[in-house]
């Protein structure tokens, strides 16, 4: 937030762009969590999914704009810029034909190749200094990456997806998408509580969302099994 003596316009701007940034989590994992739960490829799902969609979009896009001149280990800038990539990798996924590729695909393969330059820049500029230990977020997210471009490069040499691989495709960016987003709140006890009840702060209970959030994502993505998924997710 502004200092005190800043600006009433750049007071209204800050206070404007926090409550689009909680605003957009909060339909984002709301709607996430629904378009999870009910079945598959109906209007619901469909409507649901749009939303978290929207809103998704809305609350990394803030992140991703103002974490940069607020987080000095870039942790959340990271985590903003990856699950839009995420949730924007994952819509292509069913939005492209079946069978079809775009420019776009290729385009923001640039993301998850710039957050393992980050990682690596980061490494070399503080081996073996107290340092490392606040960059541990971002040597995770670019982990993970790896395994985004490899699948994405799959895509691509495949001309694009269909059937099972497509749909586990969107499955698994989406769903961990919203397990950032989820992650990010349930895992400060403050943010909790102040929508729930004591009963639902604790460790085991704040955990329980995320657990049934991978429960969920399993086993549909059992439910659309394929021989050839997993070499092109």
């Amino acid at each position: 937030m502004p200092d005190a003596g800043a600006p009433l316009l750049l007071h209204i701007g800050a206070n404007a762009l926090l409550f689009a940034h909680i605003a957009g989590g909060s339909v984002a994992i709301a709607a996430g969590y629904v378009a999870v739960a009910v079945k598959k490829g109906q209007s619901l799902h469909r409507a649901w999914g749009n939303a978290f969609f929207l809103a998704m979009l809305v609350m990394t896009g803030v992140a991703a704009v103002t974490a940069p001149f607020l987080d000095a280990a870039w942790t959340n800038t990271t985590a903003a810029v990856f699950t839009m990539y995420l949730v924007a990798t994952g819509w292509l996924a069913v939005k492209r034909p079946p069978g079809a590729v775009g420019r776009l695909e290729r385009l923001v393969m640039a993301v998850p190749a710039g957050i393992i330059v980050v990682a690596l820049a980061q490494a070399v500029a503080n081996a073996g200094t107290s340092r490392m230990a606040g960059f541990t977020t971002v040597f995770a997210f670019a982990a993970v990456c790896t395994l985004a471009i490899a699948c994405d490069i799959g895509v691509i040499r495949k001309g694009g997806l269909a059937g099972p691989p497509r749909l586990a495709r969107h499955l698994w960016r989406m769903c961990f998408a919203l397990f950032i987003a989820a992650g990010s709140f349930f895992s400060i006890r403050e943010r909790v509580a102040k929508i729930l009840p004591e009963p639902f702060t604790t460790g085991p209970m704040r955990a329980l969302p995320i657990l049934l959030l991978f429960g969920a994502m399993f086993y549909w993505l059992w439910r659309v099994r394929g021989r050839r998924v997993l070499p092109v997710l």
